[in-house]
């Protein structure tokens, strides 16, 4: 199986944006940002958290906000900020503020179905614009 990356816009404060290409990471509580992109549009800290690693390990990384656009929606999410070395993921908390839901065997982003039996299409009307998410194999 591959990975998923979407590509995004994020907005700071001051109206400065950045793209970011995002690895989508459904075991992700909160969205990453890059340190040049953060740094970019102008974020600071707000506050600080200890996030446990799939190894158990606890790291600590300050947390802010921003507003994010992908082709699939947009609206402000919480961010880590991240540091040297850290990967631009897209968390599950901005994926369900944005009202997505991971599709892992076709790699897509999609609004979730319906609930009504009877209907079994998108909830939303706009239909999924293709070349939005890509899947890359492991180097």
């Amino acid at each position: 199986m591959g990975l998923t990356y979407v590509d995004g816009v994020v907005t700071g404060p001051f109206g400065l944006s950045r793209s970011v290409d995002f690895l989508v990471d459904s075991g992700a509580k909160y969205s990453l940002l890059p340190i040049d992109a953060w740094r970019a549009i102008g974020l600071a800290p707000e506050r600080r958290l200890t996030f446990v690693l799939a190894d158990g390990t606890g790291i600590e990384r300050d947390v802010t906000e921003c507003y994010i656009r992908l082709p699939q929606g947009k609206g402000h999410t919480p961010v880590i900020l991240s540091e040297p070395g850290d990967e631009a993921l897209l968390g599950v908390v901005t994926l369900e503020i944005l009202g997505l839901i991971l599709h892992p065997s076709t790699a897509r982003s999609s609004p979730p179905e319906c609930s009504s039996p009877e209907s079994r299409r998108p909830c939303s009307d706009k239909p999924d614009e293709s070349g939005a998410t890509r899947r890359r194999s492991r180097s």
